[in-house]
């Protein structure tokens, strides 16, 4: 029950710097935006000097080459944004009090966990996920699953998180690998909005 209270409290934090770090992006794009209006707003000014002169597909492919600029560079703003961002999570991801990265790493075992006899490989530095948590997991992993988390001696290049193994089926929840896949899919979205 207080894992729960903690997990909420962890999410609605995460929840809350998400929030601010969007509100953020959002003026930062906003600004960027309006930045951006105002060239287009001059180059529009521009380019009805340049109307009088040259043949109208001469100015249609002119402007949609301007225009693929503009969006290009409120993309790279956007990605500079979304760097930041990831940046951060990963920072404070790593820097979270004991406790609640292992009830953090409790919850993603729980999540990950497929037959209950998988290794749990860590990396190289890692001093929280230890067998003690592991036992911990295996306590509360549901019933129908075998109970035979083991930690491996074997140890890996990464930083945070755990790569669960079972037989040469790999299972990787590296910190890392979470964060790709969260921004992949803000990725998408800033592409649609692109297009």
């Amino acid at each position: 029950m207080e894992t729960e209270k903690v997990t909420e409290k962890i999410l609605a934090d995460a929840k809350a710097e998400a929030q601010k770090i969007k509100s953020a992006a959002k003026e930062k794009e906003a600004a960027e935006q309006k930045k951006l209006d105002e060239q287009l707003a001059d180059f529009k000014k521009q380019t009805k000097a340049l109307a009088e002169k040259a043949a109208k597909d001469e100015i249609a492919h002119t402007l949609a080459a301007t225009r693929m600029v503009l969006a290009k560079q409120l993309l790279a703003e956007k990605r500079k944004i979304l760097d930041e961002v990831f940046q951060q999570a990963h920072q404070q991801l790593k820097n979270l009090p004991d406790d609640q990265f292992r009830k953090l790493i409790t919850k993603l075992m729980l999540e990950s966990v497929e037959t209950g006899e998988e290794e749990v490989i860590v990396g190289e530095n890692e001093h929280r996920i230890d067998q003690q948590l592991i036992n911990k997991v295996n306590e509360q992993i549901s019933a129908g699953k075998k109970t035979d988390l083991k930690l491996s001696s074997e140890k890996q290049d990464i930083e945070g998180g755990f790569i669960l193994r079972r037989g040469k089926i790999k299972t990787n929840v590296t910190l890392d690998v979470l964060l790709n896949n969260a921004r992949k899919n803000l990725e998408i979205d800033l592409a649609k909005e692109m297009f």
